[in-house]
């Protein structure tokens, strides 16, 4: 591919799939070559901050988590009552159109149910 194509084709490509695609690729090298160990040496005010950025990182993405639950909790809750009472509903209904159809029906003439049995 001549470098004017790629530039042409690269502008075409979705961010989205840019973002993957790089993801992926530091994946694969990553797994490919482990890093070497390397000593660091960290003071304790460096570990103190590092645990307070973990810790806050933590707690903004917990409360961002809580958030999204607590909006979605009485969809959840709405949806599941809807097919509950749905369900109420449609047993209901089935039951009732049984009991109508068995009473609806004609009676069965008893003589055709034994010559029928006298036949087997």
């Amino acid at each position: 591919m001549m470098p004017s194509e790629q530039q042409s084709h690269d502008q075409h490509r979705d961010p989205l799939s840019c973002v993957i695609y790089e993801l992926s690729a530091l994946v694969l090298n990553l797994l490919r070559s482990p890093p070497t160990p390397v000593p660091t040496k960290i003071s304790a005010v460096g570990f103190a901050w590092l645990m307070l950025g973990i810790s806050v990182s933590l707690m903004l993405c917990g409360s961002v988590t809580f958030f999204l639950g607590f909006v979605l909790m009485p969809w959840v809750l709405g949806l599941l009552m809807f097919f509950y009472v749905a369900g109420i509903v449609s047993t209901i209904s089935m039951l009732g159109r049984s009991i109508l159809c068995y009473a609806m029906a004609p009676p069965s003439p008893t003589k055709g149910i034994t010559e029928w049995k006298l036949l087997w």
